[in-house]
């Protein structure tokens, strides 16, 4: 349960701004797990793991009624590796945001999470979350597939018949490192712009996004195009979701064009949950192909609104030579060999507070 706090004294460093805010909340997330992971090739590795089905996390978020309808807001959001008990070097990775509230909607500030991330985590049974994740299978990567350095964003207001959207521009600022795969800590390999649009009403939910990643360091400096749609329906005995997601990218001598989808379903009985997930890609590389596919199979069990225990499995093949994997860093030995299959288990404690 989120702890509302009429002060920020308890919060030391914060305490000069306390009289600023008419409310202050802190709140996070310990999520933990067992996890075995067995790579074609490789041994098998078995580790403490966290980010299961929720991700690691501690935050503060508040609001300042300015009156007339206009509030101003923050939230800093950093990740918190709870396996080991330290911190990202890229501190507050996960959010840093001030915000500009009213009638018009929100103007939003900082590093934030970009419009064509929203349909891969919404719309996944598994949220982008541990072995389950579909985002495994990506191929061809973007590096601000999950939030953007230095960005404006502007939301619509609630309350437009169902509508909602997100805009967003962010600047590389000359920002240094690789351009496709990864970047360096806290760097944009160049300007992202890019906007989403969905309706939601009763059951029903669909969203579609797309932008453009300028990619600096590449010859010719040319841009990553993405584009997705993600939808999913609430039939009450299970809830259906899918997205698919396209990314092209060209330049001398190269000609990129990835296909990826997802299909999923949650199904509530009691305290407890069942996820199923499949998801597949394609990419298209100078007129090569090659396909990842993954499947995902999962069981949580709630012990309150806050606690639940859970359990995950999922296997991803890797066809032609590609050597993608269900877990990265200390959870697995290496990479499959090529063409290889990765395949994990994992059983864990998730707290939210």
């Amino acid at each position: 349960m989120k702890k509302s706090l009429l002060a920020l004294a308890v919060l030391g460093a914060f305490a000069g701004v306390a009289s600023a805010q008419s409310s202050v909340t802190l709140y996070g997330t310990v999520d933990l797990s067992a996890k075995y992971v067995k790579n074609t090739g490789s041994d098998r590795r078995v580790s403490l793991s966290q980010d299961g089905i929720n991700s690691s996390q501690l935050g503060f978020k508040g609001t300042e009624d300015l009156g007339g309808g206009l509030k101003a807001g923050f939230v800093l959001l950093a990740g918190v590796n709870a396996d080991t008990g330290t911190s990202n070097a890229q501190f507050w990775n996960r959010r840093a945001t001030v915000s500009l509230m009213g009638n018009f909607g929100e103007v939003r500030l900082g590093r934030d999470y970009t419009p064509t991330f929203w349909n891969n985590t919404v719309f996944d049974a598994f949220g982008t979350n541990g072995l389950g994740d579909s985002s495994h299978v990506q191929q061809s990567g973007t590096a601000t597939f999950v939030r953007a350095n230095n960005s404006i964003g502007y939301f619509l207001p609630s309350g437009i018949g169902g509508v909602y959207g997100q805009f967003m521009a962010a600047a590389s600022e000359g920002a240094s490192g690789p351009a496709l795969y990864g970047t360096t800590v806290g760097a944009n390999p160049g300007r992202y712009v890019g906007g989403r649009i969905g309706f939601a009403a009763g059951p029903f939910d669909v969203a579609a996004a797309y932008a453009t990643q300028r990619m600096d360091l590449l010859p010719g400096a040319p841009s990553q195009k993405t584009a997705n749609i993600g939808a999913s329906y609430d039939l009450s005995v299970v809830k259906l979701m899918g997205y698919f997601d396209r990314d092209t990218l060209s330049y001398t001598g190269v000609d990129k064009k990835e296909n990826r989808g997802s299909f999923s379903a949650v199904v509530p009985f009691g305290q407890s949950e069942i996820h199923a997930g499949y998801s597949l890609s394609k990419l298209t590389n100078n007129g090569v192909s090659t396909k990842v596919d993954q499947f995902a199979l999962g069981y949580v069990y709630n012990l309150s609104k806050r606690t639940a225990l859970y359990s995950t499995v999922s296997r991803l093949n890797n066809k032609d030579t590609t050597q993608l994997s269900v877990a990265g860093g200390t959870a697995i030995t290496a990479a499959p060999t090529a063409g290889g299959k990765s395949t994990g288990a994992e059983f864990g404690l998730r707290h939210f507070f």
